[in-house]
């Protein structure tokens, strides 16, 4: 099967709203003054702290990070079907097998692209304001990494290949579900779908974002427990240990409240919704438009295949 389009559904991920949405989680992400401001009170503060290019922090190595991201989303999903498909033929085809090849997809495009997306994190959480901010004893360094390259090179030298992972176990714990309800949303939906409409561009749009809209809701939590490890050695206090996945989720959940796990999802939701939507669809499009054979087609030429060279070798 022809992979040279996966990589189109990369602008799909819409990286300066995500840069927006980085941005503005990280005064989330702080205990006391930026917790109770509220979507336009945090984006206010940080054109008011920031000014413009504040917005927009990070969005190098989003852009950087959503390409192969996207490219191996989709290729991985295809090939973990074909994959299960041939290994276990009386496996059921139904949405059980949409969960299992998209969360094994969702989990080898993280492994492969999370240093990327840890350095985008990192970005768009340093603060650039003239005065630094002492919340609770926490000093919030400024202007810690210049660029990309700069916040790879020191991430790497304070603490070696692990710093650049670190995070990856919510990330994956996260992807997994995520990604698996997604396509599994999205694909569950399309099979009620009349076959006059499955074509329509409108109907594949609001199938992926109820599948968006679902599959985030559902995972959030571990999203926010994600952002606030990888952004911890930002933060100078007294308490230098570094905690683990289940310890920061006891952490918020103890320290700030069980609100505080579903804090930013309005915003989420801005950014994720569209571009699940916008993903799914020209995810479909370009097959159409390329004449790729649909997944379905191409699992009966593969089996049927297998079959007569099983035929063959045994007739020989």
């Amino acid at each position: 099967m022809p992979r040279s389009w996966l990589p189109v559904a990369s602008p799909v991920e819409l990286p300066r709203p995500l840069s927006l949405h980085l941005s503005v989680s990280r005064f989330y992400s702080r205990r006391a003054e930026y917790q109770s401001i509220g979507l336009l009170g945090s984006i206010k503060k940080i054109a008011k702290t920031e000014g413009f290019l504040g917005f927009y922090r990070g969005n190098g190595a989003s852009v950087a990070r959503i390409v192969p991201y996207a490219a191996l989303h989709y290729m991985a999903y295809e090939q973990y079907r074909r994959w299960i498909i041939l290994s276990f033929p009386n496996f059921n085809r139904g949405p059980v097998l949409d969960l299992l090849a998209g969360s094994f997809a969702g989990g080898t495009a993280v492994l492969f692209t999370y240093p990327l997306d840890l350095v985008r994190t990192k970005l768009a959480f340093q603060v650039v304001a003239p005065s630094k901010s002492s919340i609770h004893g926490l000093v919030v360094r400024e202007h810690v990494y210049r660029g990309i390259s700069d916040c790879f090179s020191k991430t790497f030298k304070e603490a070696g290949l692990r710093g650049l992972y670190r995070g990856v176990a919510p990330s994956l714990y996260g992807i997994f579900p995520y990604a698996g309800l997604k396509f599994y949303f999205y694909e569950e939906m399309k099979r009620h779908v009349p076959e006059e409409q499955k074509k329509n561009i409108m109907v594949k749009l609001v199938c992926g974002s109820v599948a968006g809209l679902l599959g985030q809701t559902f995972t959030y939590p571990l999203d926010v427990v994600r952002r606030q490890m990888q952004v911890q050695r930002l933060l100078a206090s007294n308490n230098t240990e570094m905690m683990g996945t289940f310890e920061t989720l006891s952490s918020i959940a103890r320290k700030q409240g069980f609100k505080q796990l579903f804090s930013g999802l309005s915003i989420n939701y801005l950014k994720v919704v569209p571009s699940v939507a916008i993903g799914f669809t020209v995810y479909d499009v370009m097959k159409t438009y390329l004449r790729v054979p649909s997944r379905d087609e191409a699992m009966v030429e593969v089996v049927t295949n297998k079959r007569n060279i099983q035929s063959s070798s045994l007739n020989t």
